[in-house]
């Protein structure tokens, strides 16, 4: 019997197909719709391929290199051939729905093969509902980002559909994986999902890479000289809150002090927010002391976060904060917004400090306190971080794939 079509008679799972279809797992994150969610997909899959559940990476494909790209053992990235002779919005492919869910259902019924599906983003839950339905396999979803918690915060830039179709995935899928009880919750009363079929797994950071190390020597790597350095890493679009972190530096009242810029515009708003940004900069007369670096390789980021004495998360909202863990990880403390999964990475006044408000004077006054600390909360947000790894996430992960074949399917009603 084909592994894609057939239920296993007994607690077992080979191979998971991972959909992540608007942005590849292989794409630098700070670029374009690449972010925390292709360190989140790559991550986990690495880990779970050490637990020996083997990753098909599914993602769409322009024609421009290898269908089938083995990244490490177990996992591979599966360039879907749906290409409509361009670029294409994240928003608009569901467009292509159809043609998606046909190539990754010739993946999976000759060259491929899975025992469950799990698709990360409402837009390939779309498509990964679809081909549960087809190919009778369990589905498991992370959304990442939730319409209703953006519009929530105000921000209305998803199709005006993208919350009736999350809801019915919701509804639908097998099992949810989440970041945070607030997710959970904002699921379970929002969108109907089943409390019971929702597993709250926070992500991990790789502390062999994101480590504490010595400031001056990442800041003489890095072309920094002294004096205090903040540092904010993220897409820039509206929902990360860059803004604020300039507003933050002036308010700081400090000459000596700057601000630097990791990441590159995201998404429809994100080259309008670049602009924005720029001008409030000069505005604020601080043009010599805000810096825009291009985005990072993941790796590389460590030396940024070593090299400042604050890192800060202004976001609007956010499903974790992995930019936040990274950064604790490295011994940084992390000036955040008290939203989301920060709230969970951040523990207040002893390894960073949380945010209610989005007023620039609360961060530099919480900036101002971090500067003036000896070393307490560097040693505590290192500290903090330890609990958090993608072993033990994907032993959390593997275990819901694992009860997964020997239920009956849920219907969509």
């Amino acid at each position: 019997m084909n592994r894609a079509v057939g239920r296993l008679s007994g607690p077992m799972v080979r191979r998971v197909a991972v959909l992540s279809l608007h942005t590849s797992p292989l794409a630098q994150p700070g670029t374009g719709d690449g972010g925390g969610m292709n360190v989140y997909v790559r991550s986990f899959a690495d880990a779970l391929a050490r637990a020996g559940v083997e990753c098909d990476l599914l993602t769409r494909g322009d024609g421009s290199g290898s269908d089938v790209v083995e990244v490490g053992p177990g996992v591979r990235v599966v360039h879907l051939p749906v290409d409509p002779g361009g670029p294409v919005a994240k928003d608009a492919l569901l467009d292509l729905h159809d043609d998606l869910v046909d190539a990754a259902e010739r993946w999976l019924t000759t060259d491929g093969g899975a025992d469950v599906l799990h698709a990360h983003y409402w837009v390939s839950g779309a498509v990964a509902h679809t081909l549960k339905h087809r190919l009778g396999l369990p589905l498991v979803t992370t959304f990442h980002t939730l319409a209703r918690a953006k519009q929530d915060v105000g921000i209305l830039d998803d199709p005006a559909h993208r919350f009736e179709v999350e809801a019915a995935i919701a509804r639908c899928s097998d099992g949810l994986i989440v970041s945070t009880g607030e997710e959970r919750d904002l699921l379970v009363g929002a969108y109907g999902a089943d409390g019971s079929r929702i597993e709250v797994i926070p992500p991990g950071v790789d502390h062999t890479v994101f480590a504490p190390g010595d400031v001056a020597t990442a800041r003489a790597r890095l072309g920094l000289g002294d004096g205090p350095l903040m540092v904010f890493v993220g897409r820039i679009q509206p929902l990360k809150g860059l803004d604020v972190a300039v507003h933050a530096l002036a308010e700081l009242g400090r000459d000596d002090a700057r601000l630097v810029v990791v990441g590159g515009p995201s998404g429809p708003d994100g080259e309008a927010e670049l602009r924005s940004v720029q001008d409030l900069v000069a505005r604020l007369g601080l043009t010599e002391r805000v810096t825009f670096v291009a985005p990072q390789a993941h790796d590389r980021l460590a030396d940024w976060y070593r090299a400042a004495d604050v890192v800060l998360v202004p976001s609007r909202t956010e499903s974790f904060g992995l930019v936040a863990l990274e950064a604790g990880a490295c011994g940084t403390p992390v000036v955040a917004a008290a939203v989301g999964g920060l709230q969970t990475v951040v523990e207040h006044g002893v390894s960073g400090f949380l945010v209610d408000e989005r007023d620039p004077a609360a961060y530099a006054a919480a900036v101002a306190a971090v500067l003036a600390d000896d070393g307490g909360l560097r040693q505590r947000a290192a500290l903090r971080a330890q609990r958090f790894t993608w072993d033990l996430a994907a032993a959390r992960l593997r275990r819901c794939y694992l009860d997964l074949p020997a239920r009956e399917l849920v219907r969509c009603t």
